[in-house]
């Protein structure tokens, strides 16, 4: 049989379904280099590149991409028909894959009291911005980020996404109530790389020149935009709900107040025609009375 080795195949997987090699490497509780290493064994081993190293950051090739679809389904297979012998824990077992941003800081701070309420139910996260196909990798559940409409899934909407320049405390010598050209005058602008065009888009809506190539940074994630307009860098583009812890301990300030409603929101999703279980059904009504109470206390302006 023409196997390759199973380490390495487990680290392409990581790889290829996470968007940094250091998530891919928490995942598997290894380092990024191991990650790096055993995916270059594994192309060695097929003798082709299955990972795109020329860019900003790492790419599946179409090669990989293929790869990847072919080897998932088993993967899932192999796992499945692994917790079926394992000894029964007495736990239910939901599944659930979302965005990374909104897991971080939204779902995780939350889940302590849904552990509390139903300490039977087990919940698995997979947590990337790729969209899983949820019946090929035996996923229950899904919070998506869009406009509702996706193929072969039921959506539900969970939260709107609003969104607003934030910046540090310090970062505006005058936060207005309004922006203006004169406030804005030698503002850095950091932008959000999967989203490029969204500081063009605000300075439009309200009435603004958009900012000058040499005035925006650009980065690979959200988080990654928080983080350095929390460190002075600039202004960058906060997104509720993502952005709210920020605001709520005083590390980012939102300087022009009320957020704008984006067009989008996330939708709590399952496969069509799909019969729930009973874990996940009650998973799906916890979860629907924390996005109605996080909508009924946030509908207000955010002050400056």
């Amino acid at each position: 049989m023409t196997l390759p080795p199973f380490a390495a195949l487990r680290a392409f997987h990581a790889a290829a379904t996470h968007d940094r090699y250091r998530d891919a490497a928490e995942s598997l509780s290894v380092t990024e280099s191991a990650i790096s290493h055993q995916v270059r064994r594994l192309e060695e081993f097929l003798q082709t590149a299955l990972i795109d190293r020329s860019g900003r950051r790492p790419e599946l090739t179409e090669t990989g991409r293929r790869y990847l679809a072919q080897i998932e389904p088993a993967i899932q297979q192999i796992q499945a028909a692994t917790e079926a012998l394992l000894p029964d824990s007495g736990r239910n077992i939901v599944r659930l894959t979302l965005p990374p941003s909104l897991a971080v800081t939204w779902l995780i701070p939350r889940l302590s009291v849904f552990e509390r309420e139903h300490p039977e139910i087990e919940l698995q996260l997979l947590t990337t911005t790729r969209v899983v196909d949820l019946r090929r990798d035996l996923v229950e559940l899904a919070i998506r980020h869009g406009q509702g409409t996706w193929p072969d899934v039921d959506a539900t909407f969970l939260l709107e996404e609003t969104a607003m320049p934030v910046c540090a405390p310090d970062y505006l010598d005058q936060p207005a109530a309004t922006p203006s050209p004169e406030g804005l005058h030698g503002v850095r602008y950091i932008v959000n790389a999967n989203i490029p065009d969204e500081w063009v888009e605000w300075t439009r809506a309200h009435g603004l020149d958009p900012p000058a190539r040499q005035d925006l940074i650009a980065l690979d994630a959200m988080e990654q935009t928080l983080q350095l307009a929390e460190n002075g860098h600039g202004l960058a583009m906060g997104r509720r709900p993502v952005v709210d812890d920020w605001l709520a301990r005083g590390r980012l300030i939102a300087p022009f107040g009320a957020a704008d409603p984006t067009g989008t929101a996330y939708y709590l999703c399952r496969p069509s025609a799909a019969m729930p279980t009973a874990a996940g059904r009650r998973f799906e009504r916890w979860l629907s009375g924390q996005a109605a109470d996080w909508r009924a206390s946030n509908t207000g302006p955010m002050d400056p």
